[in-house]
């Protein structure tokens, strides 16, 4: 039986706890917070569990054999670190890392060490996601030109990172998921109107080879709250909207055709071609059930997971590109 130690019980916290007990193969056995109400919290409502207040103390205990990290984006690389070097398997909240430098360490040391490293990246394990993900490996959509995705609310502001590497975090790891390559350049433009907090809406720009675009949208400003993908190829369109209840994707047989007769050469012309749209069946398993229960058996058969650290650094990679042309008023870095 796996022992899972959880560091942080705030937010995401007892979401992890809960699916770890529940994952087969594993048993949550000790959770580290700081707070004292917290950590009376998870006594309350898991006996077993040790609590501590101290990381390495809860680290020090033979019965965990690794960790899930649930704490402030700036604590990841050090307890990430700590946890690795004491020999545990570690999985991470997004984004993994506060700079590729870091992102780079923890991979070096996981790999070195001959651990699992694995980032929530939570998104990827959704039926939704998943199901467009077969789509795209079975080619139904033809060549991918472009990924166009919004992720806006009147949401929770944060204090040590920009609205990109809080929301558009989640769009990026779903478009490296689906697309599986990674973009040559990025250009990304954003605004704070809180004074002292950072950029609190953002759009960034990824430029791709083969003529594929994408493009992000988020804002923690908006008076209503929208997630909403397109994805379009030159044979068929998906809509991924994850605020539906039933049909979160649709497929659109719809596209152009452009005519390369001579005679209409000089007139471009473009025709369209309109079809059905279908939405698949999709089943209601929570995405962090079937992602705790990969991170166990990843570390039970040593598989990679799919969202390894080398998944999580190519999302860094993007956020730390796009933050610097973010500070250049749009400015375009190559990757």
């Amino acid at each position: 039986m796996l022992g899972i130690g959880v560091i942080g019980y705030g937010y995401w916290g007892p979401n992890l706890v809960r699916n770890f007990s529940q994952a087969r193969g594993a048993q949550v056995v000790a959770v580290c917070d700081q707070r004292e109400e917290r950590r009376a919290l998870v006594e309350k409502l898991y006996p077993a569990v040790t609590t501590y207040t101290d990381v390495d103390a809860m680290l020090a205990n033979p019965q965990v054999h690794a960790v899930a990290i649930a704490t402030p984006v700036s604590s990841h690389f050090p307890l990430a670190m700590r946890a690795l070097e004491a020999g545990k398997h570690v999985f991470v909240e997004k984004p993994f890392a506060a700079t590729v430098a870091e992102g780079e360490q923890m991979v070096a040391e996981a790999r070195r060490r001959n651990l699992t490293l694995m980032v929530d990246h939570t998104f990827i394990y959704t039926s939704a996601v998943r199901k467009i993900k077969e789509l795209v490996d079975q080619g139904s959509l033809g060549d991918l030109y472009y990924y166009d995705s919004v992720r806006v609310n009147l949401g929770l502001f944060q204090s040590d990172v920009s609205v990109l590497w809080d929301l558009a975090v989640h769009d990026l790891s779903i478009m490296d998921f689906l697309i599986g390559r990674s973009p040559q350049m990025v250009a990304a433009t954003g605004m704070a109107h809180v004074p002292g907090r950072p950029e609190n809406m953002a759009y960034l720009t990824c430029f791709f080879d083969h003529n594929l675009i994408a493009h992000f949208h988020v804002n923690w400003l908006a008076p209503v709250k929208i997630r909403q993908t397109l994805i379009g190829g030159s044979e068929k369109m998906i809509v991924y909207d994850d605020m539906e209840m039933s049909e979160k994707v649709k497929v659109y047989d719809k596209g152009i055709i452009v005519s390369h007769e001579e005679d209409e050469i000089y007139q471009r012309h473009v025709g369209y071609r309109t079809g059905d749209m279908w939405a698949p069946r999709l089943d209601n398993i929570e995405a962090l059930k079937i992602e705790a229960e990969h991170f166990v058996e990843c570390i039970q058969h040593g598989q990679t997971p799919l969202s390894s650290g080398e998944a999580g650094l190519r999302v860094v990679r993007i956020l730390e590109a796009a933050s610097r042309s973010m500070a250049n008023h749009g400015q375009p870095v190559a990757i």
